[in-house]
C-alpha cells in the first residue's frame, strides 16, 4: 500500500499526537518494542522499509495512550482491520514482531 504524499503527512502528525499522549518517552517505547531509536525515528517518520512496522507501532501508540487514560487522535490511512489486507503479515503485526536491523 502507497501513501499519497498528504497521507503520509498525516500519518506522522497522528503518530506524533498519539505518542505525545501516551506520556511515553522515545527511550521507553523502543525498549518496550525492542528496537533501536534509530528504527523507532525511522517509524516516526514513515521511511522503514517494511509496511509491517507502522502498525505495530500504530497499534502500540494506541494501546498506550489509552491506558494513559487518554483518547487516542485517529488514524487516517492506517485504518481498518490489518488482518484484512492482503499485503500485509498480521500475524507478524499481532505477534509485534517488528523487523530486523534499523532499515
Amino acid at each position: 500500500m502507497s501513501l499519497n504524499p498528504q497521507q503520509v503527512k498525516n500519518t506522522i502528525n497522528e503518530l506524533q499526537e498519539n505518542f505525545n499522549r501516551s506520556g511515553l518517552t522515545k527511550e521507553q517505547v523502543a525498549a518496550d518494542l525492542h528496537i533501536s531509536l534509530a528504527k523507532l525515528e525511522r517509524l516516526f517518520t514513515l521511511t522503514q522499509s517494511s509496511l509491517n512496522d507502522p502498525w505495530i507501532l500504530r497499534n502500540y501508540l494506541i494501546e498506550k495512550v489509552q491506558a494513559n487514560g487518554q483518547e487516542p487522535v485517529a488514524f487516517t490511512a492506517l485504518v481498518g482491520d490489518w488482518h484484512q489486507y492482503w499485503f500485509l503479515n498480521s500475524r507478524a503485526i499481532d505477534q509485534r514482531k517488528i523487523t530486523a536491523g534499523d532499515n
